[in-house]
């Protein structure tokens, strides 16, 4: 008995400790040559892996018989038997794939006749919606793997060398070729009808950092009509779907054959751009006969294809039967299995099981190639989700998302990583871990503090930013330059504007502390100013369940004595009233002085709000020009005084100001990115609502106001992709009550009266600065323009060359039938990527005011800077 018990519980051991048997092999062509991310599945099961840059692949599989599947567009399928035993520790099976023999023996073109690919196409774009979303809910996992190379680097970039230390630390040689990112990630994706989605990052790295690395899927659709490729600075207007409903009028296609695959034929289409300078695809599409789906793809996108930053871009995607990539026991037909969109069992609808995008850019000199690879599987169209499960959250990260070890990577990891790309984790993470080991940590802030280096006595005219790399609360100072503290006016002549900041950030709260301090002094008048600005920002995380609640509070105090322009929204900057004032002896800004004290707080929410509420004291005091100097024109004309003259006949007289006011800005629908401590808002689509109120009180601290003022504002971005962007903001509001408002206080309407353009869909590019200014009881505003992103101008020779896009704006104001305006302007933006040029007309009070040219930032580089300016102005 004893001796039957030994033998059972050994051979149960055996069967228990019997590992799995690691199968790999190399994908090559007819010439040896390696077929990158090909596709190797197992035949009848849901395991499948994907080959690496190099042909390469590695498969784990248990003891049996297995039929392997080896996939590559433009390819024949090829299919082995391999008999794995458990005595078996490695194996090797090769796959050398053939060119697709396509037959065509029973296509008979007559002459003049049509291809027969125009009939394939119709029957593909007529079941183009059936496929666009065929479940109505699933969830998978995505690995993403990315990679980018510098093939050259410049010596300079943006008038900055590129130092041999620079290069070490991007991980390039001396010639400037090697990886600069390489990451992998593992995404769950999480859908469900309508429009909802959820992704969750379970797993991520970043070479040499503890980064997240990439990880958000490329899905790329090409049953939408227009297709997105990864960010809209790409191609802004999207590009067009060969099976668009629209495509036969953007393409040619010519039928290339057929090939057998399981029993199904499958057509092979070659897709032609019908014109240059049209966001369209070129390549092959493979399309299933009968059922008129695509079966796989190779799609190019070039310069000329109106792709922007990049210069090719090449997509391949490998669709495969949804059962085949389940993670089991989905598709036996049994009631609790998922339905597709048609009510059928969903182990009939097809989707992307590997996607590879190859991209190629050269900016400022860089020259690099990269590869986004996303595989997609493990799918079960039957999920249950928790209640709240699809929120405002619409990428959540794992808490231990970049605690992974490489045991575990191994195990995920479906495509083997190649040689160079096992050399830069390891070389890049050891020098990671070894600065950020406890030692390692103290000698990396040594040598940080070291290469600063101490702050040299005229560094107080140049400017400094400096650091003392505490790893838990870092401080950071600065002072700025001085050079550009230099500005010219009539009221001080010479002026001179120091500022600086002290900012210390608590990393485990995510608070901050930072103050501020300005010194001002203006030579011609002797007038000195110093004021201060503190600033507490805090952030609250609550967890509810698997989610964070988060809400972010800002108080910031400031005070002291300053100057301040009439309008509060500084319409003009000093550095361009300098310019204005010394060559052209126009001196647009106008200023008052004032001894300050000001609070105010704000909060944002989860939902979209935020509240500011604040009170101000102002003792408000006139200043008058001093200064009569300019470089060019002698004394004509003459300077204009320093007051709104249009609106006051005389200098204000001296008074106290205490006003209290509330903001409200709503964003419904907003989303948000939630890492493991932070929560991120990344926007909405939905318009923007904003509502103030302003209070001035007679009394307190000496005030002598008395007014109530208010406004309503709503701004939104409606892309129509191939018909460009619009954008635009309305506004209304007024004062109630207006019994004693003084003019730094009235409604200012922002003008623009130089040859630069002020903010578009905030200002008013030729009007007055402050002829219209009101205390009217209701005003209307409104500011409209359409960026037309390449369309109309990809029709003319010279600007689909140049890519410089067309832009039309109107923008206008309305108090009463003698106090209104109106301005339209069409220009070309995109101009190098960065400028866009206006030709604007203004009509003020209903009769023709002037035509000017406006000069400012625009297009794929310029409109990003813009909104980033925006973003920080809190506009």
């Amino acid at each position: 008995m004893r001796r039957v018990s030994f033998l059972f519980f050994l051979a149960l051991s055996s069967v228990l400790c019997a590992g799995a048997t690691k199968l790999t092999g190399l994908v090559t062509d007819q010439q040896g040559r390696p077929l990158p991310y090909a596709s190797v599945l197992v035949k009848g099961g849901s395991r499948g892996v994907t080959s690496n840059n190099e042909g390469r692949y590695s498969l784990d599989l248990e003891p049996g018989s297995y039929t392997l599947s080896c996939q590559y567009v433009g390819y024949a399928r090829q299919e082995k038997m391999i008999t794995v035993k458990a005595s078996d520790e490695a194996l090797e099976l090769d796959f050398r794939l053939s060119l697709q023999e396509l037959s065509m023996a029973e296509v008979v073109v007559r002459p003049g006749g049509e291809d027969p690919a125009y009939a394939i196409i119709r029957y593909a774009i007529k079941k183009r919606k059936d496929y666009e979303n065929p479940l109505d809910s699933f969830t998978c996992e995505a690995y993403i793997k990315t990679l980018i190379k510098t093939r050259k680097l410049p010596k300079k970039v943006l008038g900055q060398k590129i130092e041999e230390k620079d290069k070490r630390q991007m991980g390039v040689d001396s010639a400037g070729k090697g990886i600069i990112f390489l990451s992998e990630s593992l995404t769950r994706v999480a859908f469900k009808r309508p429009g909802k989605l959820k992704l969750e990052v379970l797993s991520g790295r970043e070479s040499g950092s503890n980064g997240y690395g990439f990880n958000f899927p490329t899905f790329i659709n090409f049953y939408n009509n227009n297709v997105n490729i990864m960010a809209s600075r790409m191609s802004p207007r999207g590009f067009v779907s060969p099976i668009a409903e629209s495509a036969l009028s953007y393409y040619r296609y010519k039928y290339l054959g057929s090939f057998i695959e399981d029993g199904k034929e499958i057509n092979k289409i070659q897709v032609i751009p019908r014109r240059k300078y049209e966001p369209l695809f070129s390549g092959t599409l493979n399309i299933v006969e009968g059922e008129w789906r695509i079966h796989s793809l190779d799609l190019q996108l070039v310069k000329e294809s109106q792709l922007e930053i990049l210069d090719t871009l090449e997509i391949r995607q490998i669709h495969a039967p949804i059962g085949s990539l389940s993670s089991g026991g989905l598709f036996s037909g049994s009631a609790g299995a998922g339905l597709a969109r048609d009510g059928k069992n969903p182990a009939g609808v097809w989707v992307t099981k590997d996607q590879v995008v190859y991209f190629s850019f050269n900016v400022f000199g860089v020259d690099a190639v990269g590869n986004f690879l996303n595989i997609y599987n493990k799918y079960d169209v039957a999920p249950q989700f928790r209640k709240k499960f699809f929120n405002n959250v619409l990428i959540r990260y794992d808490t231990t998302v970049n605690k992974k070890t490489h045991d575990y990577w191994d195990s995920v990891r479906p495509v083997p990583l190649e040689p160079e790309e096992l050399s830069d984790y390891r070389r890049k993470d050891s020098v990671f871990q070894r600065i950020h080991d406890s030692s390692g940590a103290r000698r990396n802030r040594d040598s940080l503090l070291k290469e600063q280096g101490k702050v040299r006595p005229w560094q107080f005219v140049t400017g400094f930013n400096r650091s003392d790399f505490d790893p838990t609360r870092p401080l950071t100072y600065s002072l700025d330059p001085v050079i550009t503290g230099l500005r010219y006016n009539t009221v001080g002549g010479l002026n001179l504007h120091i500022q600086g900041s002290l900012s210390r950030r608590f990393k485990a709260s995510g608070n901050e502390l930072s103050f501020h301090p300005h010194i001002r002094y203006g030579f011609g008048n002797g007038h000195l100013n110093a004021w201060g600005v503190l600033a507490l920002d805090t952030r609250s995380l609550v967890r509810d369940g698997e989610d964070f609640i988060r809400s972010r509070q800002r108080y910031y105090f400031s005070g002291g004595k300053r100057v301040s322009q009439f309008n509060q929204e500084e319409p003009i900057t000093e550095t361009l009233n300098s310019l204005y004032t010394l060559l052209a002896r126009r001196n647009y800004m106008k200023i008052y002085e004032n001894y300050f004290a000001e609070f105010r707080t704000s909060r944002r929410f989860d939902d979209g709000l935020q509240i500011t509420a604040g009170a101000k004291y102002e003792d408000r005091r006139p200043l008058n020009n001093t200064s009569d100097f300019s470089v060019f024109g002698g004394k004509d004309p003459a300077f204009t005084p320093n007051y709104p003259y249009e609106k006051l006949d005389t200098q204000f007289l001296p008074h106290h100001a205490f006003l209290t006011g509330i903001d409200l800005q709503y964003q419904p629908g907003m989303k948000y990115i939630e890492f493991p401590n932070n929560k991120v808002p990344i926007g909405s689509r939905y318009p923007s609502f904003y509502f103030s109120w302003q209070r001035g009180w007679r009394g307190p601290f000496g005030s002598v106001e008395n007014f109530d003022k208010w406004s309503f504002s709503v701004k939104d971005d409606l892309n129509f992709k191939l018909g460009g962007l619009l954008r635009y903001r309305l506004g209304i509001g007024g004062f109630p009550d207006a019994r004693t408002v003084n003019i730094q206080d009235y409604q200012h309407f922002n003008g623009n009266q130089l040859l630069f353009a002020s903010q578009y869909l905030n200002s008013f590019q030729l009007a007055p600065y402050y002829a219209n200014s009101t205390t009217a009881s209701l005003y209307a505003t409104g500011h409209i323009e359409h960026h037309f992103n390449g369309l109309l101008t990809n029709k003319i020779p010279l600007f689909r060359t140049l890519d410089w896009w067309l832009v039309g704006a109107a923008n206008g104001f309305y108090v009463s039938g003698h106090n209104n305006y109106a301005e339209v302007s069409g220009g070309l933006e995109n101009i190098f990527k960065l400028f866009r040029v206006d030709v604007v007309a203004s009509y003020l009070n209903g009769k023709t005011g002037q035509v000017g040219v406006r000069l400012g930032l625009g297009g794929v580089l310029g409109s990003n800077f813009m909104s980033r300016r925006r973003g920080v102005s809190g506009e």
